[in-house]
């Protein structure tokens, strides 16, 4: 499995609007690169591009989202990191065999594909792999 770079980094909070007061002075921003709201993830993101990397806000939809869930365990904070991979099915199938657990299989996003690791077999970090085929210029 070749990983292309670190997609994007993803900071779990309560309140999206009291977030990206904080972050956007630090980010250089005015505003989100792309916001959007994941309905099957129960998650709105404010996503900012720094440089080819990018750089997410995620508030839960509802109480019982994996984000609200992550925030009431741990607190705010890093909640994800997600690698760009060329296939994520390839990935999930080179993986498996070699005991990486996956949450939920592969899932849909957009025009690509992700999984998560699950975080006990990557030292607390729930890790993504992601093979969205997005072009820096174009998101930047």
């Amino acid at each position: 499995m070749k990983i292309n770079k670190i997609d994007h980094i993803s900071i779990a909070v309560k309140d999206l609007e009291a977030a990206r007061k904080i972050w956007e002075p630090v980010l250089g921003k005015e505003k989100p690169d792309d916001a959007y709201v994941d309905e099957p993830e129960k998650i709105r993101v404010a996503r900012y591009w720094l440089g080819n990397v990018g750089f997410e806000l995620m508030e839960s939809t509802t109480p019982d989202g994996e984000v609200a869930k992550f925030i009431e365990k741990r607190g705010e904070g890093i909640m994800l990191i997600s690698l760009n991979v060329d296939d994520t099915r390839e990935a999930i199938d080179e993986l498996e065999p070699k005991s990486y657990p996956f949450i939920g299989g592969a899932r849909s996003f957009r025009d690509c594909e992700f999984g998560f690791i699950h975080p006990d077999k990557m030292n607390g970090v729930l890790l993504e792999l992601i093979d969205d085929k997005w072009e820096a210029k174009d998101k930047c």
